[in-house]
């Protein structure tokens, strides 16, 4: 079964999680070298509980984080898409990622979020989209500056210690999205 399909890029496909993606996500979610920045890799349930999550993101935003697809290989490689997360005790539209770390350093991380923000803007009224992580995570808000992104704060968080919170307005998102 496929998900429905919500963004494509040149190299990538992004549509709406199934529960057949269980495998792929696993993989990616279960690696401790990925999930660094997390207070702990995924196990089974947490990873089944992310899917289900994330569909009734769809359902009940019309958005939520969506299943990266290799568009030459068919592979399920990562995810990317926007979530309403608490940012320092406000609930923001925010974009996130993760990608299956045989696939880094190869741009698709900043393709996908490029793709999402420009989704966010054309087909969400928000003013500005967010991206936050924990300050150790230089991949992360080196892909948000990718896209447009500017350091908005930082702030402790019993979670993380330190997060990092960029954003983009739709102004900022005007002067550049035909760049």
């Amino acid at each position: 079964m496929n998900g429905k399909t919500i963004i494509e890029t040149p190299r990538l496909v992004l549509r709406e999680y199934t529960p057949e993606d269980f495998d792929a996500l696993f993989e990616i979610m279960s690696d401790a070298e990925t999930m660094r920045h997390y207070p702990a890799p995924f196990d089974e349930e947490r990873t089944r509980g992310w899917i289900d999550w994330n569909i009734q993101n769809y359902r009940e935003y019309g958005f939520g984080l969506w299943a990266i697809i290799l568009k030459e290989t068919g592979k399920f490689i990562g995810n990317c898409g926007i979530t309403i997360q608490n940012i320092d005790g406000e609930m923001l539209p925010e974009i996130g990622y993760h990608i299956n770390k045989k696939y880094w350093h190869k741009g698709f991380a900043s393709e996908a979020a490029k793709s999402v923000r420009d989704w966010a803007f054309a087909n969400t009224k928000y003013e500005r989209i967010y991206s936050y992580t924990k300050y150790t995570n230089v991949a992360s808000y080196s892909t948000a500056c990718a896209i447009g992104m500017k350091k908005l704060k930082e702030y402790p968080n019993e979670k993380d210690g330190i997060s990092y919170v960029y954003a983009i307005t739709r102004g900022e998102w005007k002067k550049i999205k035909n760049k």
